[in-house]
């Protein structure tokens, strides 16, 4: 059986990706690489890129967002964390979300792997999202 290599892309679903989509760009710095909306079934979908890097975050709107806010101790999606290469660049990216005004926790270790540095923070929608480190 082949082996898994990597995650090709997440979906998240949002309740408005118009109000999701310059967010992501804004405070992630993805990029929007194309939009499908289909009529029939009332689905909105952008996928944003990561520069040079090859992963991809889909934002989903269905029709029917009438749904309870974000819970990761719902059965699901608990949190997503992004990989950056050291303890330094967890730190540019602390500055970057308090220069966007991105409520935080400052970077800590982490309590599932010892050493790692984490920041975690939540998208519009209360998606929790984290920037991670692994170990020097």
């Amino acid at each position: 059986m082949p082996k898994l290599t990597s995650v090709h892309h997440l979906a998240l679903t949002v309740t408005d990706v118009d109000r999701s989509v310059p967010w992501y760009v804004r405070v992630l710095d993805l990029e929007e690489s194309h939009r499908r909306e289909d009529p029939e079934t009332g689905v909105r979908k952008v996928v944003l890129r990561s520069a040079g890097d090859g992963f991809s975050v889909v934002l989903v709107q269905h029709p029917d967002t009438e749904r309870p806010a974000f819970d990761e101790r719902r059965t699901g999606l608990d949190h997503v964390a992004f990989s950056v290469s050291s303890r330094a660049e967890v730190a540019e990216w602390e500055d970057r979300l308090r220069e966007y005004g991105v409520s935080y926790l400052p970077a800590t270790e982490s309590q599932t792997f010892e050493g790692s540095a984490v920041i975690v923070f939540r998208d519009p929608d209360g998606i929790q999202l984290e920037v991670w480190s692994d170990p020097s």
